[in-house]
């Protein structure tokens, strides 16, 4: 069995856990208002979507949240309590380490806003140290499951879909990575994707 050239991995809840709770708690203090004013200023406005896609700046969504709740917090202040939401999946380091030890070239292929991407880069060495490309949905300009981001991972990756292995933890981007040709698996803890891997030829021992 050959095993695949080049392997992706999601972001959120797969390399790194995070909580949208906590996230806007943190933001709601912040900005002087309930977390559900919060949720409400996100889902009014589109945010997520709208970040995620790189529609709109960083900047720009603190004023659409200064003005919304008629707070004078700092930039800093709210970009600190919107990215502070993230742990290392402390599980997946052995995996890591040993996919680059044995020479296998990876990568990170996530929907996510330029303010945490910088925030898990300047927080979590191994993002940059580890990984040869970052595939993400703001810089693209669409989110998973479009196919655009997709053939984005797979130009990057510089060879064919089928030599290509992806685990992410949302059935909807498993599938929309499968409609484009991607070997794609649903992660739900480090021990299966790894029982996985080596199934598909891939030189892993842990």
């Amino acid at each position: 069995m050959k095993s695949p050239e080049f392997i992706y991995f999601d972001l959120g809840n797969v390399l790194l856990y995070f909580s949208r709770e906590r996230q806007f708690k943190q933001m709601a203090h912040a900005l002087g208002i309930s977390a559900q004013e919060v949720s409400q200023i996100v889902e009014q406005n589109d945010l997520m979507h709208r970040c995620e896609t790189g529609k709109l700046s960083s900047k720009e969504a603190h004023a659409i949240f200064c003005e919304a709740a008629e707070s004078n917090c700092s930039f800093e202040s709210l970009f600190r309590a919107s990215g502070d939401i993230f742990e290392m999946n402390v599980s997946i380091l052995p995996l890591i380490t040993q996919l680059v030890r044995n020479g296998y070239r990876i990568g990170i292929l996530s929907n996510t806003s330029a303010n945490h991407w910088e925030y898990c880069v300047d927080h979590f060495s191994i993002l940059q140290d580890f990984f040869q490309e970052t595939i993400l949905s703001y810089e693209v300009g669409v989110m998973k499951p479009h196919k655009k981001i997709y053939q984005a991972a797979i130009e990057a990756a510089g060879v064919s879909a089928e030599k290509i292995f992806y685990a992410d933890d949302l059935n909807p981007n498993v599938e929309g990575a499968s409609r484009c040709g991607i070997d794609a698996v649903l992660y739900t803890n480090t021990t299966s994707l790894a029982e996985r891997m080596r199934s598909k030829g891939i030189d892993i021992t842990i």
